[in-house]
Order: C-alpha cells, then structure tokens, then sequence
C-alpha cells in the first residue's frame, strides 16, 4: 500500500507541478532572447536600460513572496497559482506588443508581482504530500522545470526569433500558460484529504507520516520569532549570494555567446541550452543521494564552490579562448543548479509547518534581490566594461561567499537542533 500510494503521488502530481513552473520560467527567462533577437533595437534600449529591464522582474518578484506562502498555506495554493498562470501569461504575451520602453518597463515589474507567489506556494503545496524523506526529490522535480525550461527555450526562441522577430516570440511564448491555468485547476487538490484518487486508508496513512516528523520540531510562534532565526537569516543571504550568480549566468548567457566570432542567433539558442543538459543531470542526482542519504548541506556548499572555481577560471582564460571559456561556463551552471531540491529541504526539517512556508518564502524574496543585483550588475559590468571578465570575478565572489555561509548557517541549526532532545537532524 505505501508503494502504491508513493506511486499515485508521483505520476499524479509531478508532472503537473513541473509543466506549471516550466511556464513560468519560460514567461521571465525569454527577455534575454528577445534582448539578444532585436528588441533593444527595435525599442532603442541602451544597455544599461536593458541591464535595468532584465532585471526589473525580481524588483517586483521580492515584494509578495511571504503573503505568497501565507495565503498558500492558510488558504489554498491551488487557487493562488492559477490566477497567477492567467496573469503572468497574459503580461508575457503584453511584452510582444509593446512600442514604448515605458510600458515594458511596468510589464516586466507586474510580471515579477504576479509569479512571486508560484515558488513559495510551490513549495508549501509539495510539503502537503510528500514526507521528508521524499521531499529533496520533490522539490527537484519542481525546479527543474527551470532549467529544463531553459534548455528547450534556448533552442526554440532562436527559432522564433529567426522565424517570426522578438514580438511573435513573446506573444507565442506566453500563450501556453493561460490554456495550462485550467488545466491545473482540473488536476491538483491543496490537500489529500481532498483528492477522489486515493482510498481512505491511504490518505490516513499520509496524514499520519506528515504529522509525526513534525512531532521533533520545536514550535515557533510566528513569522516574526521565525525571521529573527539566525539559520533563516543565515540562509537568506546564501541565497542571496547564490541567485546573484545564478541569475547573472541565465540572463546573460545568450549575450556572452552571441557575442563570438561568427554566431548566428541560432547558434546561440543551441549553445545557450548546453549548460542546463549538465544542470538537470545533477539536480537530479544531487537530489537522489541527499534523500537517500538524508543529508543536505554536503549536497549544497561543494556545488557552489565549483561554480565559483569555474567562473574565476573562465575569467583567467579571457576572451580569446571562446570555446576554453565555454566548456568552464557550462560546469558553472550545472553546478549552480544542482544543490536546488537539498537546500530547499533544509527550511521544513528544522521549523515547524506554520511558520516554514513563510521562512521559505523570505528566503526566495532574497533570492529575488539577488537575482536582481546578478542580471543588472552583469549586464552594467558586461555594457560599461566591453567585455566580459568583470562579471565572471562579480559572480566568482558571490558563490564564493555563498558557499562559505551554507556551512555557517547549517552548522547553526544543528547545533540548535542538538539543544532539543530527541530530535533527529538530517541537514549535515
């Protein structure tokens, strides 16, 4: 029964879960192609303008995280995500229409509002049906729909582009996820309680396994008492850190290609999508042996380390050693993504349910600031420099420093943990 039970959840609810934010990362990953494929042209963006653009979409995605998660949680996520999917697919496909710089401007920030809800909700909605010893795995399968996203993205917008111009690539773009809302509402229930697909005894059973790991967990009052948490503060500033470099990487990346000898827009669409190839291997092996496992902080530090080494390598290698640099840019983003479902494992297994998704949330709104520092001071530094070796040793130093407080802030909790008696933790 509980091979079944695990069975149904995944075949039931993965597949919904990935496609829903492989959408949204489609909706605010694309803005670099269209960046690449014509539009700073066309709408006479400068670059420091489209630097701002890029990165415009974390300004507003900072801001509603935590009411995010808190409706997610108190409410119902199922409901939060699919006016989310109408609106970021209706913005998405706006920006294909836009002749005025003013007014990408207020669509890139409503873009970032209208999904700031998805990753927290996301993660809340996951740990209403999968236990902790699934729950890396689950939040893998969640956002590698980001880099998968990038990958097909990569190859399709070159396309588009080549095809139809950057308008069409946008408006095409953004459709799917308005026809997907509905379909999301017909598949997902907040709770198992709620789902027809599964018997009364398996619902119990699931109850029963989500209710007893969170028996060992010390209660937290609020968000506030959460927030003042010295690991969840610890671990928003590595995100922080960890998103500059991330973000810096994903939204610059085409730009750093097509900008080799020779490279065709289409050409950049197929190597740009190499880096994520690497990216979902990992996740999803780095994924696998944190559950089975059950360890966590040795599955995200070492990963950013190497990213860091390679971004500063790249940087050593310089510009004339396009393909050198190339192979080290595809080890860094591999490497960035891969400690993503072991990290976000962390926040549910040292506080306790009413309060994780709110801590959850804080964290990734910090990672949208970082994600806003990394695609603006990038592109700034890649603009006001002509090249590309600044924005390297800016990213170098981000993960470096991110790598350094995953070991700090989970050294923090376990020995916070180790304070509680009876209590088992899984996170070094």
């Amino acid at each position: 029964m509980k091979q079944t039970l695990a069975k149904q959840r995944w075949i039931r609810l993965i597949p919904v879960v990935f496609i829903t934010y492989s959408l949204a990362y489609l909706d605010r990953a694309n803005y670099a192609f269209g960046a690449a494929g014509g539009m700073a042209q066309d709408l006479q963006i400068t670059p420091a303008i489209s630097s701002l653009l890029g990165s415009l979409f974390f300004l507003g995605y900072f801001f509603f995280q935590v009411p995010g998660a808190h409706y997610a949680e108190k409410k119902s996520a199922k409901v939060l995500i699919f006016w989310s999917l109408i609106a970021w697919g209706a913005l998405a496909t706006l920006t294909g229409m836009v002749s005025n710089v003013n007014f990408l401007f207020i669509i890139r920030f409503m873009l970032g509002v209208v999904e700031s809800a998805v990753m927290p909700a996301m993660l809340v909605f996951l740990s209403h049906w999968f236990t902790k010893a699934e729950r890396s795995r689950a939040n893998t399968f969640l956002i590698l729909g980001n880099p998968v996203t990038v990958l097909w993205m990569s190859i399709v917008s070159g396309y588009l582009l080549e095809a139809y111009g950057w308008r069409w690539m946008f408006i095409i773009e953004g459709l799917p996820a308005v026809i997907w809302a509905f379909l999301w509402w017909k598949l997902v229930f907040d709770h198992p309680k709620d789902a027809k697909w599964l018997s009364a005894k398996e619902k119990a059973d699931l109850q029963a396994a989500l209710e007893k790991e969170q028996e060992g967990i010390k209660p937290v009052k609020n968000y506030r008492e959460a927030f003042k948490s010295k690991v969840v503060i610890l671990l928003a500033a590595q995100y922080a850190l960890w998103s500059v470099g991330l973000y810096g990487f994903v939204m610059w990346l085409p730009s750093i290609i097509k900008a080799a000898p020779n490279m065709s827009i289409v050409q950049t669409g197929w190597l740009s999508a190499v880096p994520y190839v690497l990216a979902v291997i990992l996740m999803l092996t780095a994924s696998h042996f944190s559950d089975k496992l059950q360890k966590r902080k040795e599955f995200v530090w070492p990963f950013l380390f190497i990213g860091a080494i390679a971004f500063y390598a790249s940087y050593l290698i310089g510009p004339d050693h396009f393909w050198i640099s190339f192979v080290l840019l595809i080890i860094a983003g591999g490497a960035m993504y891969a400690p993503y479902g072991p990290f976000f494992a962390i926040i549910p297994e040292i506080l306790p349910r009413n309060v994780a998704g709110g801590a959850m949330a804080l964290i990734n709104s910090m990672g949208a600031l970082g994600s806003f520092v990394g695609s603006y001071v990038v592109g700034y530094l890649n603009g006001s420099t002509g090249g590309f070796a600044a924005s390297y040793i800016f990213m170098a130093g981000s993960l470096l420093l991110s790598a350094i407080l995953t070991i700090v802030a989970t050294k923090q909790a376990k020995e916070k943990h180790l304070k509680q008696p009876n209590l088992n933790t899984n996170i070094s």
